[in-house]
């Protein structure tokens, strides 16, 4: 019958739809399965990539520290250290301490001195020789002519032979030469409302730079409040060399631009000085040519404008000792155009001639009021007639 072979063949046409689709079916379940697996385990593992609709187990991360966040536009201020500033040493310990230098030192005139003192006989010879070495370590001919013949007159006289007592009697006579009564005051009066005022004039050379500094840092070891003032226009390093002496013990330098007008600089230097209410203010010159007329002039200009401001109390003409007769040339040409009130003798170690302290004075009528005695910042002191000579004597 037709009906029966159809519903047969619908049957089978049914089962093989059945088997077909379970088949399908079932290899999708174990595909979806094993993606599901395998996203558990990516989970766990705290790496995480789910799709969409898939749903992934993560592992919490580790908790991190808050960040502080700055505020827009705020900005934290780095301070740097503040330097420390040096403690010079005071004027009182620095004289005996070159002195030392000055009795360790192989300088002419204290070989000259130590010779005469231990000879077993002095005779005219003995005399003609210290004589001549006086005179070239620059003691000059007619102050060594003197100390001779006081020397030869009160061992003759008086019949001084042990050396000690003749050392005490050279002492002495080598003090008076010095001239122990001259005023080596450095003078710091002023003006009521206006700082006392130092030049510092020199030729090329004599560490003139360097010696504002060094006198800057025993002011300030006195407890004075100090300014520099950097009129050493010419010389590009100038102002920056002084400056760096400054910053080591807190002075302020007032400086102007390379080939300004010195007289200018030093003018502002007095009227910031004046502002500040500052006790010393010392000016640098530029190094001068003895010999140029026209450089000359201006240090005089410098000096009157300065005195616009403020009267200058101190003009100290700084002198290399190791340039003997050639110091003593310089010095008369400066106390032609500017008031020179003292003398700083620089460089006055082994290989100066002492002597020349005994001829500027003569010559300028003025005092050695410093003395160095070597490159350090505190190798600068106050000349002491009798420290001086117990130096030259090696005492």
């Amino acid at each position: 019958m037709d009906w029966v072979f159809w519903v047969i063949v619908a049957g089978i046409a049914l089962a093989i739809i059945v088997a077909f689709a379970s088949i399908y079916f079932g290899r999708d379940r174990a595909a979806v399965e094993r993606r599901k697996s395998a996203e558990v385990e990516q989970g766990t593992s705290g790496q995480p990539d789910s799709g969409p609709g898939d749903t992934a187990v993560l592992t919490p991360p580790a908790e991190q520290p808050a960040e502080v966040e700055p505020s827009p536009g705020e900005v934290i201020p780095l301070e740097p250290p503040a330097p420390e500033l040096e403690v010079p040493e005071p004027p009182a310990s620095r004289m005996v301490r070159l002195r030392r230098k000055l009795a360790s030192s192989n300088n002419a005139l204290a070989r000259a001195l130590s010779e005469l003192l231990s000879a077993d006989k002095i005779d005219d010879d003995t005399w003609d020789d210290f004589e001549s070495t006086l005179i070239t370590s620059d003691l000059g001919v007619g102050p060594s002519t003197e100390l001779v013949e006081k020397l030869r007159s009160k061992l003759a006289v008086e019949g001084i032979s042990d050396p000690a007592a003749a050392r005490e009697v050279l002492r002495s006579e080598l003090i008076e030469l010095v001239d122990p009564g001259m005023d080596r005051e450095l003078n710091l009066t002023h003006r009521a409302g206006a700082p006392a005022i130092i030049m510092l004039v020199g030729v090329n050379g004599t560490g003139k730079t360097t010696t504002v500094g060094k006198l800057g840092r025993m002011l300030v070891s006195q407890d004075k409040s100090v300014l520099f003032g950097a009129a050493d226009t010419f010389r590009a390093a100038a102002a920056e060399q002084l400056g760096t002496w400054g910053e080591r013990v807190g002075v302020k330098t007032v400086r102007g631009e390379e080939g300004a007008d010195p007289a200018s600089v030093a003018f502002n230097a007095v009227d910031e000085g004046v502002k500040g209410e500052v006790d010393v203010v010392l000016v640098d010159t530029a190094g001068r040519l003895h010999t140029k007329v026209g450089l000359m002039d201006e240090l005089g200009k410098v000096k009157r404008v300065i005195e616009k401001k403020a009267p200058v109390g101190e003009v100290l003409l700084v002198i290399d000792a190791t340039t003997g007769q050639n110091g003593l040339i310089q010095a008369r040409i400066f106390a032609e155009v500017v008031d020179i009130t003292g003398i700083v003798l620089t460089k006055l170690d082994g290989s100066a001639k002492g002597g020349i302290v005994v001829q500027v004075q003569r010559e300028l009528g003025v005092p050695v009021k410093f003395i160095g005695l070597g490159e350090g910042p505190d190798d600068l002191a106050p000349f002491d007639a009798e420290q001086f000579v117990d130096g030259l004597l090696g005492e």
